[in-house]
């Protein structure tokens, strides 16, 4: 059994053709914009909508530990009494409130994506396994899954951030049609300050991918205050012909916030919010950096 937050329908910027991208639960980074927030935690999490909550009290009369309360008119819970048993979700009249996380089983996951074939087969499209970073799942599950996935003749993606074991990739790589890696700047320091964590791992991940012959779309999501300037970004360009990294595709996608609201939904303050998009003059700027490099294949968005 694998959790899943979201199994997202006629997906098409997550890799070729339409798509149905699975968000599997769980990520070492802490990406400052993450746009999945309820992804990054490995275990199920409550999510409430408190905001338009109208203080009826089903919710706080349904939990059996007392974690809810109605405070001026609104449901209030406690999250360190919370056991995320869902009870309360259940007692919801407007459905504002809800468990990240579902468990799925191979099988179970199988037959849903199934359900999406002729899509599939019409557009060039296939599956697209994504997080939070399922690089970092159950790798019984998602060699399983995949194995399973390609013995039906459907492809399969996997977009990762690299922060994961080798080894994770090397089990899986003989069924996947195509990689979408993140870079986010090769600088030590800033991914530390805005990702949580180093990038030796990631960096040396994409070395070995490209030198096993792995098909790679590059994805740089293009923050004014992280990696939004030239010299960020030549240095990004410099590091990929300096190891010699084989990317089919290059794809430079602006900032956006638009998972902040997700934030305060399961107790946490977003972090995002005085980072900047680069105009388009930048973003264009940006692209024939990488065209003049000899990277044929870029592009703005997904």
């Amino acid at each position: 059994m694998s959790l899943i937050t979201d199994i997202q329908k006629y997906s098409i910027h997550d890799g070729d053709g339409i798509r149905t991208t699975v968000f599997f639960k769980g990520c070492h980074l802490r990406c400052t914009w993450c746009h999945n927030p309820e992804t990054q935690s490995y275990t199920k999490e409550l999510s409430c909508d408190e905001e338009k909550c109208t203080g009826c009290g089903n919710c706080a009369g349904a939990c059996p530990l007392g974690a809810v309360s109605i405070r001026a008119g609104k449901a209030f819970t406690d999250r360190d009494k919370c056991m995320v048993c869902g009870k309360c979700t259940d007692a919801c009249n407007l459905n504002l409130r809800e468990v990240t996380g579902r468990e799925y089983s191979v099988d179970e996951l199988v037959k849903e994506l199934k359900k999406d074939e002729m899509f599939y087969e019409e557009s060039g499209g296939g599956v697209t396994l994504s997080g939070g970073e399922v690089m970092t799942a159950d790798m019984d599950f998602v060699e399983a899954l995949v194995k399973k996935l390609h013995r039906l003749g459907i492809s399969v993606t996997i977009d990762t951030c690299g922060q994961a074991p080798y080894e994770n990739y090397e089990r899986i790589l003989p069924y996947i049609e195509t990689f979408l890696y993140d870079i986010k700047t090769i600088d030590q320091a800033v991914h530390r300050q805005y990702m949580g964590a180093g990038n030796g791992q990631i960096l040396e991940n994409l070395e070995k991918l490209s030198r096993a012959g792995a098909h790679i779309y590059i994805r740089i999501p293009v923050v004014k205050e992280v990696n939004g300037s030239q010299r960020a970004m030549q240095e990004i360009i410099k590091w990929l012909q300096e190891k010699q990294i084989c990317a089919a595709r290059v794809n430079l996608l602006p900032y956006h916030n638009t998972g902040s609201g997700k934030y305060p939904k399961i107790g946490r303050c977003y972090e995002g919010a005085d980072l900047h998009a680069p105009d388009k003059e930048e973003m264009e700027h940006f692209v024939e950096l990488f065209q003049k490099a000899g990277f044929q294949n870029v592009k703005i968005g997904g």
